[in-house]
């Protein structure tokens, strides 16, 4: 901490939570987080407690909330009935589900490739694969621009 009577400027705050000074700003612009006070220099001053609050910010982020959902975290105070927070988790939770589903389908796309490629005599049939799909994604915008 600085000699600011315990204050700290953007950068300090963002290093003591490990986040870019950028992420603070933006953060800034959100509302989800504000200067205590400015210096006479006009510098963003940060307290303690806006300190926890842009950790607790990031903490979120971390399990997978929305900046949305942080918003909404943040107006709750400990003391709140959890059915908000409860909704947000099934919410979260559902994404997930859908992101695992994707990524299982990607998994076995890439799997079904590396088998391919390893029973490919001649050149690489991957590669050949992918330039066809993208030859006919080139045909098919171009037949969609002529009508």
């Amino acid at each position: 901490m600085s000699a600011r009577n315990g204050m700290l400027t953007v950068g300090e705050a963002a290093k003591a939570v490990g986040v870019a000074s950028s992420t603070l700003r933006y953060y800034e612009r959100q509302g989800l987080v504000a200067p205590t006070e400015r210096s006479r220099s006009a510098y963003r001053l940060y307290d303690q407690h806006a300190v926890e609050r842009l950790a607790f910010i990031r903490a979120a982020q971390g399990v997978g909330f929305t900046l949305d959902d942080i918003r909404t975290l943040l107006q709750l105070d400990e003391d709140a009935p959890c059915e908000q927070v409860q909704d947000l988790l099934t919410k979260r939770l559902s994404d997930v589900d859908a992101r695992l589903a994707d990524l299982k389908r990607v998994r076995v796309t890439l799997s079904d490739a590396l088998d391919r490629c390893r029973k490919s005599r001649k050149g690489c049939a991957v590669v050949a694969d992918l330039k066809d799909k993208l030859a006919q994604r080139r045909t098919a915008c171009c037949e969609h621009k002529k009508r």
